[in-house]
């Protein structure tokens, strides 16, 4: 004996056998025995998450590089500018005090006067978030100018 169940919203919302009851076994087998298929797609795609968030961390050490060589640069170049004696390495002392070691290791610090500014360039290097896997050798360089005080 078969019978059908119709509602007005949805039409006939399924047909239902009454002679056999629907047990687990049953149910498993009409609808493919996929369990667990979420948690394979996802070890399956566990990796790539991993790779896509490494990424974006060294685009985001690049981009915080950029904002520290020009940082410094201007601190630099505004220390250079002010000091009575030994522009040059009040020059150097302000573009470094503010670098973390990260980046400081390995920076590079030119100052020197222009024609009426005093100017700094400081060169960066971008730090990797996992050494071995990749090698960004981009120096990032910021420079600055400072009106000369005399």
């Amino acid at each position: 004996m078969t019978t059908t169940t119709r509602t007005a919203r949805t039409g006939i919302r399924g047909l239902r056998d009454l002679r056999e009851r629907p047990g687990p076994r049953r149910l498993r087998r009409l609808r493919g025995d996929d369990r667990g298929q979420t948690a394979v797609e996802f070890l399956g795609m566990t990796p790539f998450i991993i790779l896509i968030m490494l990424v974006l961390w060294e685009c985001a050490l690049i981009g915080y590089t950029f904002s520290l060589a020009g940082n410094a640069a201007d601190v630099g170049a505004r220390k250079g500018s002010g000091a009575e004696y030994g522009a040059g390495a009040a020059c150097r002392a302000g573009a470094m005090e503010d670098l973390p070691d990260a980046w400081s290791s390995a920076a590079r610090v030119s100052c020197g006067r222009g024609s009426g500014l005093y100017e700094a360039k400081v060169t960066l290097k971008v730090p990797v978030l996992v050494p071995g896997l990749f090698n960004l050798d981009i120096p990032i360089t910021g420079e600055a100018g400072s009106a000369l005080e005399d």
